[in-house]
């Protein structure tokens, strides 16, 4: 794959379509050394039967990748299917057409396409609002039609097409487009045309991710020339939709008992004192006296607080085993027990021990293109130990019906692989199903998207708080469950199973498990 893409250009001043007016493009061509592609244009009838068509350099589409990478990935099925018509189905002749030679329909309508070999006149198909003008042609061996059913228009830079029935403007059913002889032009001349694109959409793409904060995200791609979505939007929080709330923000409290200088200068020292743990997991080995089971047998009876009990920080402090310095401990890496964290209201100071998560990522990522048709994977840069932080999984908060509606509009299982219902407290609290969020990171999260499942993942996701009064929005943390070593493939369980459940019986639309691990489940979704 070349390295560049070199428009040729006629050094007068770039023009580009305007993306705001184009509805999809549907095929390629290469004129004399150009590369150019077909685009459609938004019509003003709704359903139009032929609606502006024209063709454009990559340089004047750049403005539409998302839809150009659209064509790029769907360019053989389109070629196919329009090869097709030139071939259609043989059909039985009736009595009275017999010794008739049966043609096939011209694409074009009231008769203006040229007939092969001939040479049409240059008629101008462009209404001018500055100083802008394009020639249309026959299509040929030799010619080129350039615009079909309007004529373009260019205003402050950007340019546009509008429905115009002409004598001299050449017609064309969108239902036949691409035409037999249009797919086979791109088929034969127009691969260059789309290497090119994708190597324009592979730089959009890398742009988006050189935005994303935190340490560099690569992509790599040894195995074809596609690129991920350029639709999919890095965001650095959750994005609220209708009918979800967070908690309001003055409920949030911080640890008052604390302070930044403790002892080792890292902020919380004692669990006992710590505020942010009041609703954290108990160490239940630690109480030992029978007194003090007694009194906390009594708290969990009656819902008392459990405040003054024996408890653990998430995370090992600095000045610790170097590798473990902010690592989950065995307490939670080897439990479900949601993290809470200190936040901006503690008296613990910024570098508090017991805040790590809402700092964001902090490892070098690779987007990469596996094998074996599971799509896009994700992998570290460096070796991670057990317990390190990886990333959060975010997306949209939506409401439980807001998912239901968007799976079943989906028409596949393949959604729920990024759906993560916001459910961890929904007993405690008494939450029903309905009251959950869910978190769609589909069109809009962060590279966390791309860790594939495995039934023996080497990663965990974790529950984890700054607000211990919200039960409904927290974050989704990825923590790597044992040592992971650089380059090997991060990976989770989708359906966060534990090894002894057992997975019911797939029906017709079960979704295969394609994760390769020894202990496979063989279905993903059922």
């Amino acid at each position: 794959m070349p390295s560049m893409v070199v428009v040729q250009g006629s050094g007068q001043p770039t023009r580009r379509v305007d993306p705001r007016k184009v509805h999809s493009i549907i095929c390629n061509r290469k004129k004399g050394e150009e590369d150019q592609f077909l685009v459609r244009w938004k019509s003003e009838i709704k359903f139009a039967s032929n609606p502006p068509l024209s063709w454009h350099s990559l340089n004047e589409i750049y403005g539409c990748l998302e839809l150009l990478q659209d064509y790029v990935e769907t360019w053989s099925r389109v070629l196919n299917v329009a090869a097709s018509r030139l071939h259609p189905p043989t059909k039985r002749s009736t009595p009275d057409s017999e010794g008739e030679s049966e043609r096939r329909a011209s694409p074009y309508i009231n008769g203006r396409s040229s007939t092969p070999g001939s040479r049409a006149s240059p008629v101008t198909s462009v209404h001018t609002t500055s100083s802008f003008s394009s020639t249309a042609y026959s299509e040929n061996s030799t010619t080129y039609i350039d615009v079909y059913n309007g004529v373009l228009e260019s205003k402050d830079g950007l340019i546009s097409c509008r429905n115009v029935s002409r004598a001299d403007i050449p017609e064309i059913l969108i239902k036949n487009v691409p035409t037999p002889d249009m797919a086979n032009v791109a088929r034969r001349l127009g691969r260059g045309g789309i290497q090119n694109a994708n190597i324009l959409i592979r730089a959009a793409y890398t742009r988006k991710l050189e935005q994303v904060p935190g340490k560099k995200i690569h992509l790599v791609n040894v195995v074809d020339s596609s690129s991920p979505s350029l639709r999919f939007q890095y965001i650095n929080d959750y994005v609220l939709r209708d009918g979800v709330h967070r908690v309001d923000p003055a409920a949030q409290v911080g640890c008052t008992k604390c302070s930044p200088h403790m002892g080792r200068d890292i902020g919380c020292e004692y669990t006992k004192k710590c505020d942010c743990l009041e609703y954290a997991a108990v160490d239940e080995s630690r109480i030992t006296s029978p007194e003090e089971k007694e009194k906390y047998q009594d708290a969990i009876a009656t819902g008392k607080p459990t405040m003054g009990f024996p408890k653990k920080f998430p995370y090992f402090a600095e000045g610790t085993k170097v590798q473990h310095a902010r690592c989950l401990v065995p307490f939670y890496l080897h439990s479900r027990r949601p993290i809470y964290e200190c936040n901006d209201r503690c008296r613990c100071g910024p570098n508090c021990r017991n805040k790590n998560v809402q700092f964001g990522r902090t490892v070098e990522l690779e987007i990469f293109r596996t094998q074996g048709g599971r799509g896009w994977g994700l992998r570290c840069k460096t070796k991670l130990y057990e317990g390190q932080f990886i990333d959060t999984y975010r997306g949209e908060i939506i409401t439980d019906a807001e998912a239901t509606r968007r799976e079943d509009s989906a028409n596949t299982k393949a959604k729920a692989s990024y759906l993560y219902s916001l459910d961890k407290f929904a007993e405690s609290e008494g939450l029903e199903p309905e009251d959950c969020y869910v978190v769609d990171g589909e069109f809009m999260g962060g590279p966390s998207k791309f860790i594939n499942h495995s039934c023996e993942p080497n990663c965990r996701q974790y529950t984890v708080s700054y607000n211990k009064h919200d039960c409904r929005v927290y974050d989704i943390a990825f923590f790597a469950c044992r040592d992971i070593a650089k380059g090997e493939e991060l990976t989770f369980d989708y359906l966060d199973k534990e090894d002894e459940e057992e997975m019911e019986n797939p029906g017709e639309d079960a979704i295969p498990c394609l994760c390769g691990a020894k202990k496979c489940r063989k279905w993903l979704w059922t």
